[in-house]
């Protein structure tokens, strides 16, 4: 396995409780960072904190407010000092249903998490990495923001606005050393697939040339390079995780 140093770095993983987040929650603490959870699902945070070691804490956050996303960063702070390393992997599926039958609600729970809450979480930590001059950061997207799938116009539109959120604040930050880039992987077994309808998952897989699910050790491998210091001039970019599915 491939090592990185990232001895007396803190690190914030958004949804590191489990799935990708908590795969690379497991990878960084494994080579030295001193990791903060923030997760709704405090408890299993704490589990995972517990079970990776390491200094690993967990924090009760909703990313989608400002409020809770503050607080959390106050807490972070106080507790670790500087962030260094931002994983931005707290997300949901949502609903699966064609866009004229979208409930609006729904429509805006999924955008509030998983756009608002990456701009927001972006907006509180990266204050910090350009009063030092240092900062990786990953935010995690999908391949459904880049093609869309049917039947998940929320989530494809809330994905695909991470990619350009992506885009945007590496361009804003490439004159110092902070590195914001995005992955956009194909499906993996995680939690989430409790929220789809198993037709959904049935295409997605269908749609992998690999023929299978991502791994999560395989999400957590690309991203740990992204946060290293050895990514020292890619950014802006995003890393496809794709099993060969991404056309561009």
């Amino acid at each position: 396995m491939t090592t990185y140093d990232f001895s007396n770095q803190t690190a914030i993983v958004t949804g590191g409780a489990q799935g990708i987040g908590g795969a690379v929650t497991e990878l960084l603490t494994a080579n030295g960072a001193r990791v903060v959870i923030w997760d709704m699902d405090v408890e299993l945070a704490q589990t995972t904190a517990a079970r990776v070691g390491g200094g690993a804490l967990a924090v009760q956050v909703d990313v989608s407010d400002w409020d809770s996303v503050q607080a959390a960063m106050a807490k972070t702070q106080e507790t670790s000092g500087s962030v260094e390393v931002l994983v931005n992997s707290a997300g949901i599926a949502g609903a699966n249903a064609p866009l004229a039958d979208y409930p609006v609600e729904e429509f805006r729970k999924i955008v509030d998490i998983n756009l608002n809450g990456t701009f927001l979480v972006n907006k509180a930590v990266v204050p910090g990495m350009t009063a030092k001059g240092y900062g990786r950061i990953v935010n995690i997207a999908s391949v459904a923001g880049k093609e869309g799938n049917p039947n998940a116009s929320a989530y494809s539109a809330s994905k695909a606005g991470v990619i350009g959120l992506t885009k945007s604040l590496g361009k804003e930050l490439a004159g110092q050393d902070i590195s914001v880039n995005c992955v956009t992987p194909a499906a993996a077994r995680t939690r989430i697939f409790d929220q789809m309808k198993q037709e959904h998952i049935d295409y997605m897989l269908s749609k992998i040339p690999r023929t299978r699910f991502l791994e999560l050790n395989e999400a957590a491998a690309m991203i740990a390079w992204l946060v290293s210091a050895e990514n020292s001039f890619t950014t802006g970019a995003t890393f496809d995780l794709s099993g060969g599915r991404a056309t561009y």
